[in-house]
């Protein structure tokens, strides 16, 4: 008996019936080859060192092969893309694997990639090399800083040719989830008006994903507040860190909380409100300082998903519970509000709370714009102002403003203050031309920067071997774009 023999597949989704999914193989990759393993993510999973050397492990992964109990099958969604309907979606280029149980809980595996499927559209259902190193890349390294996300377990690639803006080779990230349902499940099936299957998905998800909202007088809100919670949480982390997604569709929210779909993200260099990371938002809708109400509208039209759950025979029960359903999406702002002032107060080393802090934070982060102070830079070189502040100061232009500014925040630091700023300002993020170094060394078929990388993205908070790594963007990086193809 070998060790994949004994994983147990669970394949809750599955079990909803063939309204939700269609079920198929995946295109395999012809003569496929390993790219990267995250050994990260194979220790979530429970998996040993050697995890890929178990029978069939590459063709598996590369879609060529299945375990006993997989169940390959692509869902079906919808959704509001750049705040525009967009009618049915579904999986057209992911191939869900099955759902197989680890120490962390059961967990989802898919496959980004694998080849056409009912929802592709107009595509061609695979992924490139390009935007798979990126993804996995991505999605490790956000990890390690501690931000909810799916997981990256490896990268398979071949030789087949696929035509993007230019002929690149074919890849297959394999990604890692409790789930991988999404604001645009649900609007699917309110918007074709089918309140059975509604109702079925929702008491799938509770019961899997939040048992305690069951018990709630009424379901429904109690899990959107729910998601309201989680999403605050995790749009605040996104902007502490200077982190784009670039394509905040309803069909990329993940109903837990998670970061979900790598394409056009972006971690900033310079920091400027405005950023816009996706080179296809040519009207800014999913720039970094709109992400937080960005968020709010899709959180919206998931509560517009659920009001079908909820009492309305007459006019008066529909208007109420439309209005229960928007105070449960109220709690968004409060929590965003706390949850980024928080973290903020850790990035500035702030002892205790006072009235002062939100305008001690937002002068620093106007000084930042007007310098075009590096974000991720300005916060790791400020850990360490208290005793030399000289690196922070080289970042900016107004250097009188600074000091005046650093006057007003000394006094406000808690002890201990470096160790403990230093420990949430990373000194390395998977900027875009780290992520690019390791593209172009592996289209040369050179899979050794994307281990290096993967290795340096785990230790975040550490000081890299390379200075380069944590250093300014070279000169040449401001020409990179990266767009909804990336």
């Amino acid at each position: 008996m070998t060790a994949f023999d004994g994983l147990a597949w669970t394949n809750r989704f599955a079990s909803l019936g063939p309204d939700f999914f269609t079920e198929l193989p995946a295109q395999g990759l012809p003569d496929p080859h390993w790219v990267a393993r995250s050994p990260a993510c194979a220790e979530m999973l429970g998996w040993p060192a050697d995890w890929a050397r178990w029978p069939q492990a590459l063709d598996v992964f590369a879609g060529n092969a299945l375990w006993p109990g997989m169940r390959p099958l692509a869902s079906v969604y919808s959704g509001h893309q750049f705040g525009v309907w967009a009618g049915q979606l579904g999986d057209g280029r992911a191939l869900w694997l099955g759902e197989v149980d680890t120490p962390a809980g059961p967990m989802e595996l898919q496959l980004k990639g694998g080849g056409l499927t009912p929802y592709s559209r107009r595509g061609d259902g695979r992924a490139v090399l390009r935007s798979s190193i990126r993804e996995f890349l991505a999605s490790e390294a956000m990890a390690a800083l501690g931000v909810p996300t799916t997981r990256a377990l490896c990268i398979s690639g071949s030789r087949l040719p696929v035509i993007r803006e230019r002929v690149e080779t074919a890849a297959i990230v394999t990604r890692v989830a409790p789930s991988f349902i999404r604001f645009g499940h649900f609007e699917h099936f309110a918007h074709h008006q089918q309140p059975e299957a509604l109702r079925r998905l929702f008491d799938a998800f509770v019961a899997q994903h939040a048992p305690e909202c069951a018990d709630a007088p009424e379901p429904a809100v109690a899990l959107l507040r729910r998601v309201s919670l989680q999403t605050a949480d995790l749009i605040a982390h996104w902007q502490s860190l200077g982190f784009c997604h670039g394509v905040m569709n309803t069909d990329n929210m993940s109903m837990l909380g998670l970061t979900l779909d790598y394409g056009p993200f972006g971690f900033m260099d310079a920091f400027d409100p405005g950023h816009i990371c996706n080179h296809s938002d040519d009207r800014g809708r999913y720039a970094y300082a709109r992400q937080p109400a960005v968020a709010f509208w899709n959180l919206h039209a998931l509560a517009q998903a659920l009001l079908p759950l909820l009492p309305g025979e007459t006019a008066a029960e529909a208007e109420a519970s439309g209005e229960r359903l928007l105070d449960a999406v109220e709690a968004y702002r409060e929590r965003f509000a706390q949850q980024m002032l928080g973290r903020l107060r850790a990035k500035l080393g702030l002892a205790g709370e006072e009235d002062g802090d939100q305008a001690l934070v937002d002068e620093l982060l106007r000084l930042m714009a007007a310098s075009r102070a590096d974000f991720t830079l300005s916060f790791r070189r400020l850990s360490r102002a208290l005793s030399d502040p000289e690196p922070l100061r080289d970042l900016f232009i107004d250097r009188d403003a600074l000091d005046a500014w650093l006057a007003r925040w000394r006094p406000r630091t808690a002890p201990h203050a470096e160790a403990r700023m230093l420990a949430v300002n990373p000194a390395v993020v998977l900027r875009n031309h780290l992520a690019e170094g390791a593209i172009r060394a592996a289209e040369q078929g050179d899979f050794s920067e994307t281990e290096r990388l993967l290795k340096v993205l785990g230790r975040p908070f550490d000081e890299p071997v390379l200075p380069s790594d944590a250093a300014l963007p070279p000169d040449w990086a401001q020409h990179l774009e990266v767009s909804c193809s990336s």
